[in-house]
């Protein structure tokens, strides 16, 4: 006899198995929300099952380009694989329903999880102290700018007017210096692509306050000097910051203390594998040296060792203050724990070494179609010209776009500005050899096209959901808007 699928004991209420009962409140919602904010009649939706919204968000996804799809490799934005145990760790009850309000009592595991990462992260670049507080590098950078001129500030240096930037700096090195109060000076990068030393030193005076420098730098290549660029400043008291945005290329191989650096961020969201893109969130740590440290924000995180506690300390009278509304986002900060704690330093050495090896493999296969400005090695990213290409008529920016018809996301184009038609390509350590060949093979099709079929590449993508687009008039007459209101009623 077949056992039916559904008996009295599988009933709810039988063998011990009771339906929860919920009181629904008596108030009506409708008595709770003022009425010009009610519809006059139920919103148009559709009557959908399960299975058609699952597949109408999964169809979505596969309209869009993400890494978890195939190789995204924006230079300088080292968009890596994000592993999903991240996810799952930072999604646990005990740190996804935290309240940032809570004392500090009722969760030392969050507080001893900060101080650890802390920790890892001095380890990791040689600084002395660091705090999680700035919501992203550019964010960071502010942090950093206004640590220089607090310590300038307590030194007695009210002189102190300008911070040096490379020509090749991130576009968000300027805006940090002038909204930390600073003016800029630019430096120029020799035939090497590397800052001119010469140059530097007849910009160097007792009016700098210090220098943002990214190392590696928007070029993928190492500054060389950096030994001697850093005693140059320390010598007039001026103070070295380290954009860590190419940190990618560093770990377990070199230290920014031990270059000389007196202060650097790092991007979470780039070098630690925590999501990237989508507006957000991001994590820009700073770390700084030990005269540094009585500027950071307040409150540091630190160790009781008689209460066996883990605190927030407030009482730092020299700090530049609060600089965002709790102690940074704690997510991010969950997933780079975890990506650290699960490679270990010899994982995080490979990794920095296999983001080199494959952006020099990817740059010796393409050199022979591309202009290649600086012809050394590089670190984890490298920039090719599309000036070649250009001249016969098929601009970089329809390269980025007939790429996206092979899925693949287009590398960083037109930056850094002091490369024509610039190419800056990142494959991170995440990418297997197979997919980096099929990139290969795809660019070297592309330059193909273009000497025999310009047009296929200039009226491209053909296969994406949305094709051409005039982005002339999408700059000027932008509509983020849907102006149809009285639809909601």
């Amino acid at each position: 006899m077949q056992t039916p699928l559904l008996n009295e004991s599988s009933v709810p209420g039988k063998m011990g198995c009771q339906l929860p009962e919920y009181d629904v409140p008596e108030q009506e919602l409708s008595d709770l929300i003022p009425e010009e904010f009610l519809r006059e009649s139920p919103p148009n939706l559709p009557e959908l099952s399960e299975p058609e919204i699952v597949r109408h968000f999964v169809n979505l996804s596969a309209k869009n380009h993400h890494v978890d799809k195939n190789l995204y490799p924006l230079g300088s934005c080292t968009m890596k694989y994000n592993p999903k145990v991240n996810d799952a760790i930072a999604g646990f009850p005990g740190f996804a329903e935290l309240h940032p309000e809570q004392p500090a009592n009722t969760v030392q595991g969050a507080l001893q999880l900060y101080y650890e990462l802390e920790q890892m992260l001095c380890a990791i670049t040689g600084m002395d102290k660091f705090t999680l507080q700035p919501a992203a590098g550019s964010h960071g950078e502010l942090t950093g700018v206004m640590i220089m001129r607090k310590y300038h500030q307590k030194q007695g240096n009210a002189n102190r007017r300008y911070i040096i930037i490379p020509d090749s700096a991130h576009g968000t090195n300027p805006a940090s210096v002038a909204m930390g109060g600073f003016e800029t000076l630019e430096v120029q990068s020799s035939d090497r692509g590397i800052v001119d030393l010469e140059d530097l030193k007849s910009l160097v005076t007792e009016e700098v306050a210090g220098m943002m420098l990214t190392n590696p730098n928007t070029l993928g290549l190492f500054e060389e000097d950096i030994s001697e660029i850093t005693e140059l400043f320390h010598s007039v008291d001026a103070l070295m910051y380290m954009d860590g945005a190419n940190m990618n290329a560093l770990l377990g191989i070199a230290r920014p203390a031990e270059m000389g650096f007196d202060i650097t961020h790092l991007n979470l969201h780039k070098t630690f594998s925590t999501p990237h893109g989508g507006g957000g969130p991001g994590s820009g740590p700073i770390g700084v040296t030990k005269r540094l440290e009585p500027f950071l924000p307040v409150p540091l995180i630190q160790y009781n060792a008689q209460s066996d506690q883990y605190e927030f300390d407030w009482e730092r009278p020299d700090s530049i203050g609060k600089i965002h509304a709790f102690y940074g986002n704690f997510g991010m900060m969950v997933r780079a724990y975890t990506y650290i704690r699960m490679l270990g330093a010899e994982g995080l050495k490979s990794l920095a070494e296999n983001a080199i090896i494959n952006a020099n493999y990817l740059r010796e296969n393409l050199r022979d179609i591309f202009e290649l400005p600086h012809d050394q090695r590089c670190m984890h990213e490298f920039v090719l010209s599309g000036s070649r290409q250009k001249a016969n008529g098929v601009p970089t920016l329809e390269i980025a776009k007939r790429l996206l018809d092979f899925d693949f996301h287009a590398p960083t184009i037109y930056f850094p500005l002091i490369v024509r038609e610039a190419l800056m390509i990142e494959p991170t350590e995440s990418e297997s050899r197979a997919t980096l060949d099929r990139f290969i093979e795809v660019m070297h099709q592309i330059n193909t096209e273009i000497d025999e079929n310009p047009d296929l590449v200039k009226e491209a993508p053909h296969t994406t959901p949305v094709t051409r687009i005039d982005e002339v008039k999408a700059n000027r007459e932008l509509n983020l808007r849907w102006d149809e209101i009285s639809e909601r009623k």
